[in-house]
This record gives C-alpha cells, structure tokens and sequence, in this order.
C-alpha cells in the first residue's frame, strides 16, 4: 500500500510539472502574440502620424490668408497686442510694469510654423518706434537640431542708453512695487534658451494666443458684464430678501391688531 500511495504522488507531481509547463508555453505564446499585434498597432500610429502631419501642413497653408487679414484687422486696434498679453493669465504673471509701457509699442505678433511643423517655429514681434530699443522686429526662433536636440535663438536686443529692462540695477527698482524686485523683464525671454524644449512661454504664444489673440483682448469686458450681471442678481436677490422682511413684518402688526381687538372685546 505504501509502495502504491509513492506512485500516486509521484504521478500526480509528474502532472503538475506538466501543466506548469503547458501554461507557461501558451503564456509565452500569447506574449508573442500580443508584441507582434502591438507592432502592427505601431506601424499604424506611425502612418497616421505622418498622414496628420501631411494634412496638417496642408491647412497651415490654407489658414495663412486669413491670418494676414486678421492682423491687418489688428493693425487698427491701438494697444491690442498688450492687452491680450495683459489679459492672460500666465503671461501678464510675467510682466513688469516697464514691461506693459514698452509693449505698448507692440504693433503685431505673429507665429510662423516651418514647413516641416515637427521642426519648429518662430515668433515675431513687430514694434513702432519707441523710447526703449532701436528694433522694429524682434523674433525668437525654436528648432529641433541635426541630432534632434531642440534649441531656440533670438534677435539681439539693440537697447537704447539706460533703458535696457533686463539689466537691475539700484535707481531702476526704486520705487517699483515690491513684488517686482526680483522678478526678470518679459524681455529676459529673448536671451534665455536654457531649456528650448520646455519654454512655456513660446508654447502658451503658439498654441493658445495665436490662435485666438481676440478671445484675450475682450476677456477684461467679459469679465466686467459678467460681474455687473452677478452684482445685478445679488441686488434682486436683496429686494426679494427685503421684501420678503417687509411682508413678515406687516403679518406682526396685523397679529398684533388682531389681538388687541379680542382683548378689547373680551373687557
């Protein structure tokens, strides 16, 4: 009986092992399996990525016109571009008060995409003539190098005598708001490239501005109707309350009327 029950459990580990075996080869399979669908998923995230492009350069062409009537449209309101920076939360966080003075010389931005948009882009900035620099075009270029590295460069800034923003300095600070003493110009901008892959400020430009400059500059009228419209339900909201103390008040004296009326009749 012993000799019989050690070839139960023998056969029975000899199955186990088997099974084991079993599972672990159709695992191995599916894992196979599964790495060779996923290439095929690939091979097509790869094709579309490259049928978008194609359509997207498509209508990046097409879209051109109507950005140079846009900005023609533009041209005609005073302080457009400053505004809508001012309107904009992450950038007007960025913006000194010299900043916003010489920005008011800023008469037209503009994005340009290189033909191969996955390359880069650059930002124009066009200005009037103005106390501060003797540029008319300042631009700002972003690119991907020959090894796939991006990298950005810039227009030098040709600042007039003592009035670079860049540079700190004792009499330039005294009497600014506190909260602006240590803060950079907007202007640092065009000098810094230490991380191009990463500049937000060129990518909030690019990809939220530019395609909608209108949406920033009327924000601050936006903003103005939609409080007067909430000061305007707040002030129903009162009247009604008001009302509504006037009426329960009105019940009281009537109650109260009542009963020195009973009490009169009552003696």
């Amino acid at each position: 009986m012993a000799t019989a029950a050690k070839v139960s459990k023998t056969e029975n580990k000899n199955n186990h092992d088997a099974a084991d075996e079993q599972a672990d080869k159709e695992q191995q399979e599916a894992i196979e399996q599964i790495d060779e669908v996923q290439n095929e998923i690939d091979r097509l995230n790869e094709q579309a990525s490259e049928e978008i492009l194609t359509v997207e350069q498509k209508y990046n062409k097409l879209r051109q016109p109507f950005f140079k009537k846009r900005s023609d449209l533009i041209a005609k309101i005073p302080n457009f571009w400053v505004t809508a920076f001012v309107n904009h939360p992450q950038v007007s966080a960025l913006l000194t008060e010299d900043d916003e003075e010489a920005l008011q010389f800023l008469t037209k931005v503009e994005v340009q995409e290189f033909d191969d948009i996955k390359s880069g882009y650059t930002i124009n900035f066009y200005f009037d003539s103005n106390p501060y620099f003797e540029n008319e075009v300042i631009s700002k270029e972003f690119h991907l190098n020959d090894t796939g590295d991006p990298s950005s460069k810039a227009t030098p800034i040709k600042w007039k005598e003592g009035k670079d923003l860049t540079k700190k300095s004792a009499a330039a600070q005294k009497g600014k708001k506190r909260a602006h003493d240590d803060q950079d110009s907007f202007f640092s901008w065009f000098s810094d490239h230490a991380d191009a892959g990463a500049d937000e400020l060129g990518e909030v430009i690019k990809d939220d501005i530019w395609p909608n400059p209108l949406q920033y500059y009327l924000a601050s009228e936006i903003d103005e109707e939609t409080g007067a419209g909430d000061e305007d339900e707040l002030d129903e909201e009162n009247l009604e309350e008001e009302d509504g103390e006037e009426e329960d008040f009105e019940g009281e004296e009537e109650e109260e009327e009542e009963e020195g009326d009973g009490e009169e009749e009552e003696g």
